[in-house]
């Protein structure tokens, strides 16, 4: 390949905490590529870290609904119209059209599209069902002419697969190997002594992903405390819940982290929670790559029986798979942990030996066959 192509690669986030974009684009450094990584900029983004590639934010009027989907698309298409670029890596069906729509123009660009859920049947749009028909008219217009596609798991890939017949490779988001220089204490971090931690970490603690009844749970507990790391719409919520139930000393909200800083967290926690409903299609068929990072933290998992999530569970026995979601029987598995610290250490082991399979470093692999062409 020669030296100084250029990627760019698109998505509508803020960019600063969508590690499975960073890893991509991380990986396309290593191939030689000139990166710069497009999203947008909101009232509340925070800094972004110093990184490997070029990023842009873009600023926009309109922070959500239709006419941010409207005026991002437009403000990418012209954006990427005045770059010189080899690749687009197009992130979700909300950056597709835009992208798509440039090759129509620069016919020698690639356009390779990196699918990170079933996005048309996301709880945001199955009860939105006008708005629903037309990400899947985007979908059914653009999806059959691509010529290279990937997405998260086998589940999601099979879906697309049989859908439009078209070969969907899988490239799952693992966490790379953490092997950190030096962890900050839990004091730096304002994490509570003597406590037996549980983390909730992510980008996405919204509507249907059990957070309430990890919050609800909490009060069933003695001696744990619940560290919430990330932040979705349900979030407001949920601290509105703690403050009227004097949950405030058992559940601890840090917000949004970088991926590295977030990792702190989730090391010092006993167990991890990974509590998506079956609600949707999508969530059926998720696999969090918070499922990952537990596991390279060497936290045990507690999960609900989504398909995906529970195979790797139980394949490596690195957690409890809940026969429901309830607050009760969350509170349950937790305290199991708490007074078995034989089970824990076990599965902590367990952990460890996993994150040796399951990493970042050999899902690269496929990566490299997806782009060997370009």
């Amino acid at each position: 390949m020669q030296k100084n192509k250029k990627a760019f690669v698109c998505v509508t986030n803020d960019l600063l905490t969508d590690n499975r974009v960073d890893k991509v684009c991380n990986f396309l450094v290593e191939k030689g590529f000139e990166v710069t990584l497009v999203g947008r900029k909101r009232k509340s983004s925070l800094p972004l870290n110093n990184r490997n590639y070029t990023t842009k934010r873009l600023q926009l009027r309109f922070e959500n609904g239709p006419k941010f989907y409207a005026e991002f698309s437009i403000r990418l298409f012209l954006y990427l119209l005045f770059k010189r670029q080899h690749l687009i890596v197009s992130n979700d069906l909300d950056t597709l059209l835009p992208c798509y729509a440039l090759t129509k123009f620069k016919p020698s660009v690639d356009l390779v599209y990196d699918s990170h859920e079933y996005f048309t049947e996301v709880p945001e749009l199955i009860n939105r069902p006008k708005v629903q028909k037309v990400w899947e008219a985007i979908e059914i217009w653009i999806f059959p002419k691509l010529k290279k596609v990937y997405t998260v798991n086998a589940s999601i890939a099979k879906m697309y697969a049989d859908k439009y017949k078209k070969k969907v490779e899988v490239v799952r988001n693992i966490s790379p190997m953490w092997q950190p220089i030096e962890v900050p204490s839990k004091q730096d971090l304002g994490i509570p002594d003597g406590k037996f931690l549980v983390i909730l970490q992510g980008a996405g603690i919204n509507i249907d992903r059990g957070a309430e009844e990890a919050v609800q749970a909490l009060a069933l507990c003695e001696g744990v405390v619940l560290m919430i790391v990330g932040d979705g719409d349900v979030v407001p919520q949920l601290k509105q819940y703690v403050a009227a139930h004097a949950l405030t000393e058992k559940v601890l909200f840090f917000g949004k982290r970088p991926y590295e800083e977030m990792m702190f967290f989730t090391h010092y926690a006993a167990l991890g929670l990974t509590l998506d409903k079956a609600t949707n299609v999508n969530y059926a068929n998720s696999l969090p790559n918070k499922v990952f990072d537990y596991m390279q933290a060497t936290t045990p998992i507690i999960c609900t029986p989504i398909l995906e999530v529970k195979t790797l569970v139980e394949q490596y026995e690195i957690g409890t798979v809940l026969s429901e979601l309830t607050p009760l029987t969350i509170a349950n598995a937790i305290q199991r942990y708490q007074s078995d610290s034989e089970l824990l250490h076990k599965q902590q082991e367990n952990c460890k030996n996993a994150a040796q399979l399951e990493s970042w470093e050999h899902e690269k692999v496929v990566l490299n066959r997806i782009y060997a062409a370009e």
